[in-house]
């Protein structure tokens, strides 16, 4: 990590900020950890003495980027991820705030271990790391966790990671424990019990394969029974991972009737359909599984008109004794805190969304969400910044990955962009060489 504090100016780019709707040239001058200015014209002139100049024609700069969902081990499985490894990873990829997920070990449930998880992630981390804690005590779904008491110890939302809650009864009271705190509840939706043995979606692909299939139905009933609670409770409410058009419906009508919902989609959902998959390519084993191509059209039509508010990296590392097996026998998950912004950088390139609309979905709209700062270049804003050369091609090799796992879906995939620096409170963590 680069620890040169003196003021930098980025000069000559095209800056990028959705919470201005600004898509101009300009500079932005950093000092003290904060954007003093960010405009065009500044100029080396008008920037205090010493200051780093660093000339980013041709480049992005836009705020650094919050990715809503990532699992990291620590603590408990250290092996397959640690906040040092996973900071590394993040910062290579542009992302200065990593929201970490509670099914760690022991889970995130109580005040002690939101409290360790910020100083250990404030002690070996180059990135910001905020904890969600557990909506269920233990993530066993019976019984809620002290909201009020981890919101105050310092947990940014509520959830119980990639587990359903399927006792409706125990949603209600949480959604009505947290409206009186204006927490925000994050729920993974995927019924287990329609998801049954299925490992990839359900349709004629997987029959092709083999494999048991996952219908839609598994996450767009659970979803309608959750808008349902929200109407009833009027909590503040975040679907974790939307992948198909059904769900886009059910959140569509929720938002027509006023109700506080939100909802995440992944950049493997956004960029990649089950048919990718091709010769039971494990590490493309994901949950919820990879959907059709219809389906992934119509998550990045609603990620373009809004109604997707977020798009995440769905961090998920395996190690190789854990992936490297049968289709069936595999555990889902896939690293993608290196290649979310290059991925979705696709999106762009194909003309399926642009610039100012990645940006808030990847990092103005979850920093709205949470209540964290960054997510936007006005001055007084904190510093978290990212430089990005959006035309340079690159391969990608999962050797040069800083995760401790590899499991990528994106093995020697071809990207054109990549961050150039990323910078953290004002000081350089990446630079690209």
């Amino acid at each position: 990590m680069l620890t040169d504090r003196r003021p930098i100016l980025l000069a000559n780019a095209r800056l990028i900020d959705p919470s201005r709707d600004l898509d101009g040239p300009g500079d932005v001058l950093i000092a003290d950890g904060v954007i003093r200015d960010a405009r065009r014209g500044i100029g080396a002139a008008g920037v205090p003495e010493g200051t780093d100049i660093i000339n980013c024609a041709g480049m992005i700069v836009a705020p650094g980027l919050v990715d809503m969902r990532a699992f990291v081990g620590e603590p408990g499985a250290s092996h397959r991820e640690t906040f040092a490894s996973a900071s590394r990873a993040a910062a290579a990829g542009g992302i200065t705030t990593i929201i970490c997920q509670p099914d760690t070990s022991p889970v995130i449930d109580n005040s002690a271990t939101v409290d360790f998880v910020l100083r250990r992630a404030r002690d070996t981390a180059i990135v910001n790391i905020h904890p969600m804690a557990a909506l269920t005590k233990g993530m066993a779904g019976s019984e809620m966790t002290e909201i009020g008491l981890l919101k105050a110890a310092g947990a940014v939302a509520f959830t119980d990671g990639d587990k359903s809650v399927t006792n409706a009864q125990v949603m209600r009271r949480a959604l009505t424990y947290a409206r009186d705190f204006d927490a925000l509840i994050v729920h993974h939706t995927e019924d287990p019990d329609l998801v049954g043995e299925g490992v990839m979606n359900e349709g004629g692909f997987a029959s092709r394969l083999g494999l048991i299939g996952i219908p839609n139905a598994a996450e767009a009933v659970l979803l309608e029974r959750d808008m349902r609670l929200v109407a009833l409770t009027g909590g503040r409410y975040h679907a974790a991972s939307l992948t198909c058009a059904e769900s886009i419906e059910i959140l569509q009508r929720a938002r027509n009737a006023g109700l506080r919902v939100s909802a995440s989609a992944s950049i493997n959902h956004l960029t990649l359909n089950e048919n990718d998959i091709g010769p039971y390519r494990s590490y493309l084993k994901l949950s919820p599984p990879l959907r059709t191509e219809d389906d992934r059209q119509a998550l990045v039509a609603a990620v373009a008109s809004g109604l997707i508010d977020v798009i995440m990296s769905d961090h998920n590392p395996q190690d190789v004794e854990t992936k490297r097996l049968p289709f069936a026998e595999a555990a889902p998950g896939a690293i993608g805190l290196e290649t979310m912004l290059a991925a979705g950088l696709r999106l762009i390139h194909n003309g399926e969304m642009d610039f100012t609309t990645l940006i808030r979905a990847m990092s103005t709209r979850p920093a709205e969400l949470l209540g964290l700062p960054g997510g936007s270049l006005r001055p007084g804003a904190v510093a978290d910044i990212i430089v990005i050369d959006a035309d340079v091609p690159w391969v990608l090799d999962p050797a040069d990955l800083k995760s401790q796992c590899k499991n990528t879906p994106f093995d020697e995939a071809r990207f054109t962009g990549r961050v150039a620096r990323t910078i953290v409170g004002g000081r350089t963590v990446y630079e690209h060489v």
